[in-house]
């Protein structure tokens, strides 16, 4: 005798019922627990049938940093953290038996676990705990864990397209929060305005100067108008935030990647209005100035010596005097968050405990061969990704990188939020990359119960 099929989901959801009415009768106290499970197994069970889009809508969520506009609401922001790269690590596991793992030999987050490990070995700097460390290091690790899965052409679509918008959700985010009286749109520094929407100016404007690299690697790959007009947008929005590095590296980068990386999919007809856009910038700044005075970098071209604004001088000797006692390996990966501890006079003038130089943090957790063997891991990295892409985006790749390195001596690109972003849509990049070399038969389909 044969056992009609019954399909899968009924039974499943008629289970769940079952469960949740069992509990609600001998435990009504713990009813709680099956409707918080219940949602929550209905949304692992659609990031396990479609990880592309739920890695994009995580992305997407994790751009307006909820650490900063929900923390400002319940608090907790450390925990808020927290469950972000838990939630992206989940993703990775998902990923991982989705598409199958890869050989990432040369992933820059082994150098963070060979500065954990010497760290433990040479003496951490006092204070810094073991859950302490072993938390900065997954989350500074994680970034780079896409890498190690095999990574689908949706996948990279849909990290690739979440990047590039991800300035204009940040704002249109920011405006509704705005709008309902939650957080400003803009706040006010030095007597001038910044736009930091949903976030902290300078995250925003991190968040755009990604957005920027990501639409000139597409622009080479396939000129389209609208992504000069995004490319405008974004430099409005980081003259907005007044963030001066970011800013500078974005119009430098536009201006190297439209002169010199030619490519046919990109006429130089269509580059000329770049040029000239560029090159008016900056007498367009000078001519406004006097009249958009509330702009920050507008006031700040009318001030002296504006170059220690964060005051950054007050917080790299504490790093440097660090470094100096182990230069070789280092306090451990962590040591950064302790070296000035939070409610401490400094920490209270800077309002952050961050060195703003990545180079002289990882000097302080990994030593001199930590940051080393971060540095050689990365050209290595963007080496091996490049394999197989034309001429023109490998120039692009490199001048991107070339521009992160810069970028980093200014700000904190590794441990940032905006660091999830930036590292997601490079394994983005690779894995398409290594598609377009190498085509594998897709697996895209969504998961299916068996028949």
């Amino acid at each position: 005798m044969e056992w009609p099929e019954v399909p899968v989901w009924p039974l499943a959801l008629g289970g769940a019922l079952l469960a949740g009415l069992a509990i609600a009768w001998f435990a009504p106290g713990a009813f709680w627990l099956p409707l918080a499970i219940l949602p929550a197994a209905a949304i692992l069970a659609l990031a396990a049938a479609y990880p592309a889009e739920a890695t994009a809508l995580w992305l997407a969520a994790l751009a307006t940093c909820p650490e900063m506009w929900l923390g400002d609401l319940i608090g907790h922001s450390p925990d808020i953290i927290g469950i972000d790269k838990g939630i992206g690590l989940g993703l990775l596991a998902l990923c991982l038996l989705r598409y199958g793992a890869r050989a990432d030999t040369f992933n820059p987050g082994q150098a963070f676990l060979f500065m954990f490990s010497t760290g433990f070995m040479h003496g951490v700097w006092p204070g810094l705990t073991v859950a302490d460390s072993v938390r900065s290091l997954i989350g500074s690790a994680a970034p780079f864990a896409f890498s190690w899965s095999r990574l689908s052409a949706a996948w990279s679509r849909r990290v690739i397209g979440t990047v590039i918008l991800a300035p204009f959700l940040i704002i249109g985010f920011g405006a509704c929060l705005a709008a309902a009286g939650l957080r400003p749109l803009y706040s006010v520094e030095d007597g001038a305005l910044r736009l930091g929407a949903s976030t902290h100016p300078a995250f925003l404007a991190g968040f755009v100067l990604i957005s920027v690299y990501a639409l000139l690697l597409e622009q080479v790959r396939g000129a389209r108008g609208w992504r000069l007009l995004a490319l405008g947008a974004d430099i409005v929005i980081l003259l907005a935030t007044g963030a001066r590095a970011p800013l500078g590296l974005a119009m430098l980068l536009i201006l190297l990647v439209a002169v010199a990386v030619p490519t046919p999919r990109w006429r130089w007809r269509s580059r000329a209005g770049v040029l000239l856009a560029v090159a008016a910038a900056p007498p367009a700044a000078v001519l406004a100035a006097p009249f958009l005075g509330f702009v920050r970098l507008l006031s700040l071209a009318s001030q002296g010596d504006v170059t220690d604004l964060s005051n950054r001088t007050l917080i790299w000797p504490v790093y440097e005097a660090a470094f100096m006692r182990s230069p070789w390996f280092g306090w451990g990966t962590g040591s950064g968050k302790v070296l000035v501890p939070v409610g401490t006079l400094l920490w209270q003038l800077l309002g952050t405990n961050a060195a703003h130089d990545e180079y002289l943090r990882i000097a302080v957790e990994g030593g001199g061969l930590g940051l080393g063997l971060l540095v050689l891991l990365m050209a290595l990295w963007l080496r091996d990704g490049m394999r197989g892409m034309p001429g023109a985006e490998r120039a692009v790749m490199v001048l991107v990188f070339l521009a992160f390195a810069v970028h980093s001596a200014t700000d904190n690109t590794l441990i940032a939020t905006t660091a999830s972003l930036m590292f997601a849509w490079i394994s983005a990049v690779f894995a398409r990359a290594e598609h377009d070399a190498f085509p594998r038969p897709p697996r895209e389909a969504p998961l299916r119960a068996p028949a």
